[in-house]
């Protein structure tokens, strides 16, 4: 992304950020209430159209007009609420909207396969390190951490450029969130780009390779996660220099 700006009225969300993601990192964007970090990832997930500015995959200019494109441009995007559908069972979720039919007439009849469905949804979970009991439990039976986990996988599944997580420990407990920060390296592990949203600035230093500050719509700042402190972090998103 370069250079990209996004106005809402008289508010600038974006005002000229760019950030390169690399295939196997993790990348957190950090940065305070209003600095535009959920308009960012809702313009390369396709959900929010940019004003001006450039989006690049694999150095081609990209035109990402509709959650749609950038899906089938290999980009997935896992909100706060993940999208899923609790009363449908973890198979079901990792194939909503994709669904695999039968062939021949019964797939004319709109029978789903759902063996194939339930065999390949428990192959995405074990690639990340997930262990269910079950890929036909309904996902209501499932713990904060491992609804997370599952929305993630589903999204790997698919992805074949990057994934977009916002906020994908918020509320978990201790548990849950080491869940969900092992099935994020094993996501990266595979070659995809990891963007992360986050307040926990913490879990970044320990998850992320490379951390970026954003500031009132552009990125003020850019870190190793290994030679910055949240001192520092917290510095430059409040406009100051601060020592590592």
């Amino acid at each position: 992304m370069r250079d990209a700006r996004k106005e809402y009225g008289h508010v600038r969300a974006l005002q000229g950020a760019s950030l390169t993601l690399h295939r196997g990192e993790i990348l957190a964007l950090v940065g305070d209430n209003g600095a535009g970090k959920s308009t960012l990832l809702k313009s390369l997930c396709g959900a929010v159209r940019l004003d001006s500015g450039l989006i690049e995959i694999d150095g081609q200019p990209v035109d990402l007009s509709s959650i749609e494109t950038a899906k089938d441009l290999g980009i997935e995007a896992v909100y706060q609420d993940l999208s899923l559908a609790p009363d449908l069972t973890v198979a079901d979720n990792v194939f909503l909207g994709r669904e695999i039919v039968y062939q021949g007439i019964r797939g004319r009849l709109g029978m789903l396969d759902r063996p194939t469905m339930a065999t390949e949804s428990n192959e995405a979970l074990q690639a990340l390190g997930i262990n269910l009991k079950s890929v036909s439990i309904s996902v209501e039976r499932l713990s904060g951490g491992q609804r997370q986990a599952v929305a993630i996988a589903r999204a790997v599944r698919w992805a074949t450029v990057a994934i977009l997580l916002d906020e994908p420990t918020a509320a978990l407990g201790t548990r849950q969130t080491r869940i969900v920060l092992d099935t994020i390296r094993n996501a990266a592990a595979r070659g995809l780009g990891v963007l992360i949203i986050s307040h926990d600035m913490p879990r970044m230093l320990e998850l992320a390779d490379r951390i970026i500050v954003l500031r009132h719509g552009r990125d003020v700042a850019q870190y190793r996660a290994g030679e910055t402190s949240i001192n520092q972090i917290v510095g430059a998103m409040l406009g100051e220099t601060v020592q590592a």
